[in-house]
């Protein structure tokens, strides 16, 4: 008898050990991170902030994602709206021409405010390539580090941008986010999540926008910059007057 209770304990430990070990993948880690931060509740909910006097809208119309933004001025409201194949500018209700290139330009424009108001929902779009770097220390926190770069296709004008998220390992939620651009001369940018907030179950955070004082350096060493204060503050990035409502 007590070598059966010996022998089920020993398969018990196994299995313990087995799942210890088991190593969670880049795809794991951004599925939970999303979970964590609304998970359905995002293709669920309309969603509107304030980002520097301009409002954005960002909604679920027949199935298909729309974006907006819209800038007031003392005699005009313009609406920008950008849907999965097209970009429309109105002035006041009329719809108004644009070039291709100035459309390109106002879209990117407007996605990108988006983009980083939901993160990290939008890492599980088809373009999306993830891969996990390993693990890092930054501060008394552990942290996954995960790599993110897009695919030509559906990846948008700026596919070939590098991303670095800093996933928690005991919330999963990502703490801080760093990217290399390549427009207007590139550069490297260090965000720092504070200021988070659940509204109608869905996480939004405001970010300290920093930059490297050496503009020489890898973007895969800027977490060691940012304990050694190697970066200078650039802007805050905060969004006033969030709201989440149905879309019914």
């Amino acid at each position: 008898m007590k070598k059966i209770i010996l022998f089920l304990l020993i398969v018990a430990l196994n299995a313990c050990v087995g799942e210890t070990k088991k190593q969670l993948t880049a795809q794991d880690i951004v599925n939970k991170s999303i979970a964590i931060s609304g998970g359905k509740l995002h293709s669920e909910k309309q969603v509107s902030f304030l980002f520097r006097d301009r409002k954005y809208i960002s909604e679920v119309v027949e199935g298909k994602k729309i974006l907006k933004r819209i800038t007031y001025t003392d005699s005009l409201r313009i609406t920008d709206v950008k849907g999965h194949n097209y970009f429309k500018r109105f002035f006041n209700d009329s719809l108004i021409d644009v070039s291709d290139s100035i459309a390109t330009r106002y879209s990117n424009s407007v996605n990108s405010v988006h983009y980083f108001a939901r993160l990290p929902y939008g890492l599980n779009d088809p373009a999306v390539k993830k891969e996990l770097l390993g693990e890092r220390k930054i501060g008394d926190n552990a942290y996954y580090k995960v790599k993110v770069t897009f695919s030509q296709k559906d990846g948008g004008e700026d596919f070939d941008d590098t991303y670095l998220y800093w996933f928690n390992k005991e919330t999963y939620k990502p703490d801080f986010l760093a990217y290399e651009f390549h427009v207007d001369g590139g550069g490297i940018r260090f965000r720092e999540a504070y200021n988070e907030r659940y509204v109608e179950g869905i996480r939004f955070v405001d970010y300290n926008n920093l930059k490297p004082i050496d503009k020489k350096v890898s973007i895969f060493k800027i977490d060691s910059l940012f304990e050694t204060k190697g970066l200078e503050l650039l802007s805050k990035i905060e969004l006033d007057s969030v709201k989440v409502l149905s879309l019914n």
